[in-house]
């Protein structure tokens, strides 16, 4: 008789923090005032807004820890998986990678991620999407993620070839304009499945 194994997402309770690459992918804690200020910083980042218009972009600690703690219930529901990645030796939070639109049905979900200034241009991004996606299908079972990026953002797509997500096409008008709620821009997107070859890591530097 085959049994199904559950996961659970909840941060709150013990679970491996996937290793490799250099990197440790840890849950981000929202009462931490260190967790609170590098997810502030890295949303105010000016190249993180030319790319992204969240729902709602938090300005101040009190709001950081507010969008971690939704994080987090989205978490133990099973709807998403959020990542703090972090040096594995220093334990220096270089950056953020989740999993969102979770279906265990459909064994899919949507990557995304981003690297704070001071880490870009090592390899971060590429080496945390390989582990992440890893984690995925070894850990929750899915088969397909998703990965997709405003038209013209030329380093997050070699992210995603250099991680093995292959181009699939063009999404027209599926994400907002930056800083605009009422105009849209078109999408690249990209994905990989669980049967596709992973790609050998960048060198940490």
């Amino acid at each position: 008789m085959a049994h199904t194994r559950m996961y659970t997402l909840d941060p709150s309770l013990s679970r491996p923090e996937p290793r490799g690459h250099g990197l440790r992918l840890r849950a981000w804690d929202a009462g931490s005032d260190a967790d609170a200020e590098a997810w502030l910083r890295g949303h105010l980042d000016p190249d993180f807004q030319r790319w992204n218009t969240p729902l709602k972009l938090w300005t101040d600690l009190d709001g950081a820890r507010e969008s971690l703690r939704a994080r987090a219930r989205d978490a133990a529901d099973g709807r998403s998986a959020t990542f703090r990645i972090t040096d594995d030796e220093s334990g220096t939070t270089l950056g953020h990678i989740g999993l969102g639109e979770i279906s265990t049905q459909l064994k899919t979900a949507r990557v995304g991620y981003w690297v704070l200034p001071e880490a870009r241009g090592r390899g971060v991004a590429t080496r945390a999407l390989l582990l992440a996606s890893r984690w995925a299908y070894a850990e929750l079972g899915l088969h397909r993620l998703e990965l997709g990026h405003a038209i013209g953002h030329a380093a997050s797509c070699r992210v995603a070839e250099r991680s093995g997500y292959r181009a699939e096409g063009t999404l027209r008008e599926a994400m907002f304009q930056a800083g605009r709620h009422d105009a849209f821009r078109d999408v690249h997107l990209h994905a990989r499945l669980a049967t596709d070859a992973e790609p050998a890591a960048p060198g940490a530097r």
